[in-house]
C-alpha cells in the first residue's frame, strides 16, 4: 500500500533532499487531502517542530480535522502532553522519533508513560537510518545505534515502526530493498518503509516483504501518478 506523506515547513508541504535541501514546496496544504483522497493513510510530518526551528501545529489540526481518512502525525513530538494533544485532533496514531532514545539508549521512561497514556496501538516509532545507523533530532544527529539491535526493546511500546532510507531519501535514485529484506526479519510487527521510493515495483516488492511504502518526491513530481492530478508545484524559495 502507498502511504503518501505531506511534510511541513513554514506553512507549505515540503519535499527535502535527505532532510536538507528544499527541492520543492506546495502552498496548497489542504489541497492535498484532495489529491490523496481515496488513500487510506497520509503520513503528517512537521519538519520544523522535528529540527526546533517552529511548529506547524495549526495546519496539522486543520489537516486530522477534515482529513476522511487516517492520519498519522510525527516530527517533534517531545512529550507525552503533545502526543496526546495531537490525537485528540483527530490523527490516529503518532509517530516518536527522537524522544524515543535517550543517548545510545531506549528512553523507556518516556515510552512507558506514553504508553500508559495514550496506549500501545497509537504510537509508530520512527527507526530513521543513514549508513546503517539510527538518526534523530531532524537526521541531524547519528546515533551508534543500529534498528536490530533496538527492535526488540521497542516492540513492547508500539504498534508498529517508520523506517526511512535516508541515505536516498528525495534523490529519486529508489530505495534499497535488501535493506527492507533484512529489517523486515527483525520484527513480527508492521513496518512502513520510506526514502527514495520512486517505481511501482518498489512498491510491490515491499508489499511482497510485509511493508507499506511511504512515499513523498515520486508521488509530488509526478512519477508515481495518482488518480487526481492538477496540484501546483512551486521551485524552492
Amino acid at each position: 500500500m502507498i502511504i503518501p506523506c505531506i511534510d511541513l515547513q513554514g506553512g507549505k508541504a515540503v519535499q527535502l533532499v535527505r532532510g536538507r535541501r528544499r527541492a520543492l514546496a506546495v502552498k496548497d496544504v489542504l489541497g492535498l487531502l484532495d489529491r490523496f483522497r481515496g488513500y487510506p493513510i497520509v503520513h503528517v510530518i512537521d519538519l520544523d517542530a522535528a529540527m526546533r526551528k517552529g511548529s506547524n501545529a495549526a495546519w496539522i489540526k486543520r489537516l486530522c480535522r477534515r482529513a476522511e481518512c487516517e492520519i498519522r502525525v510525527g516530527g517533534g513530538i517531545r512529550t507525552v502532553e503533545r502526543a496526546a494533544r495531537i490525537l485528540s485532533w483527530g490523527a490516529t496514531k503518532v509517530i516518536v522519533g527522537s524522544s524515543a532514545f535517550d543517548g545510545e539508549r531506549v528512553n523507556r521512561d518516556f515510552l512507558a508513560a506514553l504508553r500508559r497514556r495514550v496506549g500501545r496501538k497509537r504510537i509508530i516509532i520512527a527507526l530513521d537510518t543513514e549508513g546503517g545507523r539510527i538518526v534523530v533530532r531532524g537526521w541531524r544527529e547519528r546515533l551508534r545505534l543500529r534498528p536490530g539491535e533496538v527492535i526488540p526493546e521497542l516492540e513492547p511500546f508500539c504498534s508498529g515502526f517508520l523506517s526511512t532510507f535516508v541515505d536516498n531519501e528525495g534523490s529519486m535514485k529508489g530505495t534499497d530493498l535488501s535493506w527492507f529484506r533484512t529489517l523486515r526479519r527483525a520484527t513480527p510487527l508492521p513496518i512502513t518503509a520510506a526514502g527514495g521510493i520512486r517505481s511501482m515495483r518498489e512498491v510491490h516488492v515491499l508489499e511482497k516483504i510485509g511493508m507499506d511504502a511511504a512515499v513523498g518526491m515520486a508521488i509530488y513530481t509526478g512519477k508515481l501518478a495518482l488518480a487526481r492530478t492538477g496540484l501546483r508545484i512551486q521551485s524552492p524559495q
